[in-house]
């Protein structure tokens, strides 16, 4: 935790992950990041993995160092309170519809200047998620060895349009500073993720070629990468990034007269070119093949580290989650008191900031926890008010907004 945004307030209605990462990350850096959702929980509220107790440890880490405001938002003077509630602060982080309640056109009214961060599933309102983007743009056709799709675990695109759209607030916000204009910025991750494909050279590629690339399993396209098993069966994935690191590969393996025998043969040169590595590689593999398989892991890794090679042995994450080098001794974790109870590290900025004294972790609300603070502060509503409000079931606080 940094303090960089301190002193910006930021209203967030929003569920699943790509909108909740964005509001984590500028909380992370010290923006007061407002959550606000159905009494009782959203629709990602018990999302899995969960606990014994159905406690979402997956809403509990997306929602650190936020508050929690729990609305009716069924209710039409519920909704009002959330309008009001982005009116205050002037800035708002969600993935809710375009239109209705929490348009960007009616919130601006009463607040010109309003920065909206709209993330969308398709840029015509469609609905999406990750996994549906990701087949749309053809990963998965891309990924594996075929004939059949892969799905990727990982929800890539809801993570960088998470992080891009919080760079993309924190610049509406920086010209605002300037022309004193608000905006509305709509993030579909439809865009994000055929324009990522753009940005790598992937949409030119497959105008230029006409087909897809073909489906390599675990190498690596474009250079020479791939997995190779240790004589003690460790399966480790080796990347060659430099010419220098190729060097160091062949004098680590004993390698150079036998790949020079290639380069005679083809009468090529290895030591330059990534892209021949990577074309030839089907008669550089078997030599690598028997040169790994004669020697054991930790035998292996020494030399590699020796010479800088890029390696590293695969497992499962519950063998990740217990290094320490990644977890137990990085400065990133921190303990911190749980809404589920159970303890366990939690993570903070990523990026580090040595000139900075780094804060710990803050924990997850539970809904509804800082609905009468919020309501107080920034509606200035008297303590009456708020009290009619939670009696009348349009606001919830720890007591009506968390139930277990």
């Amino acid at each position: 935790m940094y303090n960089f945004l301190d002193g910006l307030s930021i209203i967030e209605a929003s569920s699943f992950v790509a909108s909740p990462t964005a509001g984590l990350y500028c909380a992370q850096f010290g923006a007061q990041v407002i959550r606000v959702d159905q009494i009782g929980g959203g629709p990602d509220y018990r999302r899995w993995p969960v606990t014994a107790a159905n406690d979402s440890l997956y809403w509990e880490n997306l929602n650190r160092a936020k508050k929690s405001v729990a609305v009716d938002l069924r209710r039409p003077e519920g909704r009002e309170i959330v309008q009001e509630l982005v009116r205050a602060t002037g800035q708002f982080i969600t993935n809710f519809p375009v239109d209705g309640f929490l348009s960007h056109a009616l919130l601006a009214q009463g607040c010109p200047d309003l920065v909206t961060l709209r993330i969308m599933g398709w840029a015509d309102g469609s609905p999406a998620l990750d996994y549906t983007i990701n087949n749309a743009v053809g990963y998965p056709m891309l990924t594996g060895t075929g004939p059949d799709p892969v799905n990727h675990v990982l929800p890539a695109w809801d993570l960088i349009s998470g992080a891009y759209g919080a760079f993309a607030m924190l610049a509406a916000m920086q010209w605002r500073s300037t022309s004193g204009e608000g905006c509305e910025i709509r993030l579909p991750l439809s865009d994000v993720a055929i324009g990522t494909v753009a940005n790598l050279g992937g949409l030119a590629e497959m105008l230029y070629t006409g087909r897809d690339r073909p489906r390599l399993g675990n190498a690596v396209y474009g250079l020479f990468g791939r997995d190779f098993t240790t004589r003690d069966g460790v399966r480790t994935m080796i990347v060659v990034a430099t010419h220098r690191q190729w060097a160091h590969l062949l004098g680590a393996l004993g390698l150079s007269e036998d790949v020079a025998a290639i380069e005679q043969e083809r009468g090529v040169s290895f030591e330059q070119d990534d892209g021949l590595r990577y074309t030839l590689r089907d008669m550089l593999y078997p030599l690598f093949e028997r040169a790994i398989r004669s020697r054991d892991y930790a035998d292996l890794s020494t030399a590699f580290d020796a010479g800088g090679i890029v390696f590293s042995p695969y497992r499962r994450m519950l063998d990740a989650v217990h290094d320490p080098a990644l977890v137990a001794n990085n400065p990133i974790f921190g303990m911190v008191p749980n809404p589920s109870g159970f303890d366990y590290p939690a993570a903070g900025t990523f990026a580090t900031v040595p000139q900075m004294h780094r804060r710990d972790p803050c924990p997850a609300p539970c809904n509804g926890q800082h609905t009468e603070e919020v309501l107080a502060d920034l509606l200035s509503l008297p303590a009456a008010e708020i009290a009619r409000l939670i009696d009348a079931g349009i606001v919830g606080n720890m007591a009506s907004g968390d139930p277990k």
